[in-house]
């Protein structure tokens, strides 16, 4: 079996195709980038709309395959930007009808897990997803997600996207504020973590603070900001692993494409005696391949859900 998936929930449009054993055939994709600016909703749904078709070939000749041997098209229902949502499910929708194939909506946070799970054949690992909007940890506990820490406010990879555009690093800037963290050195920061929980909007304001009053130059800014915050999830991780006996923790979203945050998790499972887990760079940021495999999962209890914005982790 084949699984066409569709992924539009943000600034990435892709479609992935992927077989019902985990093997990825295609993963294309295409982001809406700005220089001096973030997301503009109107701006991100027409580039969605311009480059679907194109997308959707380019995956097709990719995996070599036709519709006869697709078997379900699957798309991201949610979270997300709700005109970049529509733009996705309207585009898997009329594929569906057009080739009378199986449409299933899935959660997009979920996809994370369960294309990280898969590629690292795990069977209950701890889950750290970090990406735009969503900061958590989660465990899979008696049939549910469960999410035992999130950030209060923003995620950690809109407080890079937002930092970058204060410093004139355009959009996205997580690639180039990681490059220029390698030529900082430590300013302090507020360090908040509150129990299992987490609050970035504090680190946010302090940056523009120093930068504004050129108290602090780009690179150790850069430097501050990541060293802070993945000590932040350091510790957050540790105390979730610790007390719900996990030995495997998987790094999932696109901030974990991030070199110097994968060496401190990874250093902090050593210590402990646990294996760290991440998914290559194709995989770690939004795209179609985890959005079909995530149809695959649920092509026997999800179907047409239309558009969820708002639907959360702990609520699949």
């Amino acid at each position: 079996m084949n699984i066409l998936g569709i992924e539009s929930t943000a600034h990435t449009f892709g479609v992935g195709i992927i077989t019902d054993q985990g093997k990825v055939l295609a993963n294309v994709k295409d982001s809406y980038t700005s220089k001096d600016a973030g997301m503009i909703l109107d701006e991100v749904s027409a580039h969605h709309k311009m480059v679907a078709e194109d997308i959707l070939t380019q995956a097709l000749k990719t995996a070599k395959l036709n519709w006869d041997h697709v078997d379900v098209i699957s798309y991201s229902a949610g979270p997300g930007l709700d005109p970049c949502l529509w733009v996705g499910y309207h585009f898997a929708k009329d594929l569906a009808e057009k080739y009378h194939k199986k449409l299933v909506g899935v959660n997009h946070c979920v996809a994370h897990l369960s294309i990280g799970k898969v590629y690292n054949k795990l069977k209950d690992p701890c889950y750290l997803y970090v990406s735009g909007v969503n900061t958590q940890i989660i465990v899979f506990e008696e049939g549910k997600y469960r999410i035992i820490g999130e950030t209060l406010d923003i995620g950690l990879g809109n407080l890079l996207d937002k930092f970058g555009r204060t410093i004139g690093l355009g959009f996205p800037a997580g690639q180039v504020i990681e490059k220029l963290a390698k030529k900082g050195n430590y300013v302090e920061l507020p360090y908040t973590v509150k129990g299992m929980d987490m609050s970035f909007s504090g680190i946010l304001t302090k940056c523009q603070q120093l930068y504004e009053r050129k108290e602090a130059n780009q690179e150790d800014l850069c430097f501050s900001i990541q060293e802070t915050c993945f000590a932040m999830l350091a510790e957050v991780v540790e105390r979730a692993m610790a007390h719900t006996g996990k030995q495997e923790l998987l790094l999932v979203g696109g901030v974990g494409a991030n070199t110097r945050f994968c060496e401190m998790l990874d250093l902090m499972c050593k210590e402990r005696g646990a294996i760290f887990h991440k998914v290559p760079m194709d995989l770690a940021g939004d795209q179609g391949a985890m959005i079909a495999w995530e149809g695959f999962l649920r092509k026997d209890s999800y179907g047409d859900v239309e558009v969820i914005p708002h639907w959360r982790t702990d609520e699949v």
